[in-house]
């Protein structure tokens, strides 16, 4: 595996080229932005945020911290941050050591017609006649999930989702950035019998760009989940342009060896301030600098679970350690531990995550129970707790989440893994 340079290390890197002016930072716009996880794996790279746009509080909130955190080292004055995170300060105290200019950057407003002017003026203040070299972000997938269809029963037709990537080319054609990066789940490929998936490549064709798309793992870049998203990139006014190649990892790190082993164990409801690390870090933390340089960790707590779903849980542990990886079927459950009487669809309502390898996929569903996500444990019967879906999703130990669990969780499943995001971001910043 070779190594590549410390992201830090690049990001001070540029800080201190910034400061002298021998280099401008190539600028993007973030839409539909979540809690920052494409967004993170670009400014890894150096680039430089002048806006993002989200329409849920507690995911802008997300963002400002982080928006804090970059701002903060860059500064030398980690030991602000840390204070918060220790709750030595509060949030309003902390945010007031950070310049309004990053804050306001975010702009927690819901993308429609009767505000996209706003929004237009709002990045318009912060960006003072310079220029947007790319705009990233893909609008929220349920209008396309294949889940979302299936428990619709208009099948997602009419629902004004499906049409939010007419606003994405509205920024595209104000700002005309030489590139796009567009993110969606793979039901994409085939909703309305792939209408909106042509729609969008048509629409932005009339806005002067060539689009290309194809699915991507992620595991394949280094995070330890099995996901795949379809990934639309478009350049500007070239009509010879390929879909650009991305370096793949070949890796055999196990999920719990290598990624959760130095985690404290938990029990259901736990609900620490802070942790402290159990080992030192393994070979993949360190190389995808998902452990912290600090000698804490914040936000490993674990949700609560009754007696009924426990008893379910050590039986899908057990099957899965002991059984051959086998999975638990909802109606080979004793009779006392069901209570749906559908024991025809759905059977792997419960499911351990696989400490082999990989996890599946982590998605929003994860904040209304951890049943689809069992942590593979006898002597932790309870399903992961928020620092590991975060870890699972490649976001680094130091990355902080504001709002409740239940938002949270929320938040980490809509996210696009950093480490990802950073390979993506690599290749784009080759490019311009």
């Amino acid at each position: 595996m070779a190594l590549s340079p410390d992201s830090e290390q690049v990001n001070d890197t540029i800080v201190k080229i910034n400061k002298t002016n021998q280099f401008t930072p190539l600028t993007f716009i973030d839409l539909f932005s979540g809690a920052g996880g494409l967004s993170e794996g670009f400014i890894s790279e150096g680039f430089q945020p002048i806006a993002h746009v989200e329409m849920n509080k507690d995911a802008c909130d997300s963002l400002k911290t982080r928006l804090s955190y970059h701002y903060l080292r860059a500064n030398n004055k980690l030991d602000i941050y840390d204070s918060y995170l220790n709750r030595k300060i509060t949030r309003d105290e902390f945010w007031s050591y950070i310049p309004d200019e990053q804050l306001k950057s975010v702009i927690n407003i819901e993308i429609d017609e009767n505000t996209i002017n706003e929004i237009f003026d709002l990045i318009d203040s912060s960006l003072q006649n310079g220029k947007i070299d790319l705009i990233i972000g893909g609008p929220p997938c349920q209008a396309y999930s294949l889940v979302g269809r299936s428990r619709d029963p208009l099948k997602m037709e009419g629902d004004k989702r499906n049409y939010l990537f007419k606003y994405y080319g509205n920024f595209l054609n104000r700002y005309k950035p030489s590139f796009f990066v567009f993110e969606n789940v793979l039901g994409l490929k085939s909703a309305g019998n792939r209408l909106y998936l042509n729609e969008m490549i048509e629409l932005f064709s009339t806005l002067g760009y060539t689009t290309k798309h194809k699915v991507l793992n992620a595991y394949d870049y280094g995070v330890l989940q099995k996901r795949k998203r379809i990934i639309l990139i478009g350049k500007l006014n070239d009509s010879n342009f390929e879909y650009p190649h991305f370096q793949s990892t070949k890796h055999n790190f196990k999920l719990k060896e290598d990624l959760l082993s130095d985690l404290p164990m938990l029990n259901p409801g736990d609900h620490p301030l802070i942790s402290n690390y159990i080992k030192p870090s393994s070979e993949y933390l360190s190389f995808y600098q998902i452990r912290s340089n600090s000698n804490f960790v914040t936000q490993h707590f674990a949700r609560m679970h009754n007696m009924r779903d426990l008893e379910i849980y050590k039986i899908a542990i057990s099957k899965w350690l002991f059984e051959r990886q086998e999975r638990l079927k909802y109606s080979d459950l004793p009779a006392e531990l069901k209570t749906h009487k559908n024991i025809i669809s759905f059977l792997d309502r419960f499911k351990v995550v696989d400490n082999r390898a990989a996890s599946h996929t982590i998605v929003a569903h994860i904040s209304k129970d951890g049943h689809y996500y069992i942590y593979p444990d006898l002597l932790q019967i309870r399903s992961i707790s928020v620092r590991e879906a975060a870890r699972i999703q490649s976001f680094p130990d130091n990355y902080f989440f504001e709002g409740s669990r239940t938002s949270i969780f929320k938040q980490i499943g809509n996210a696009v893994p950093p480490l990802m995001a950073k390979v993506i971001a690599k290749v784009i910043k080759d490019l311009l």
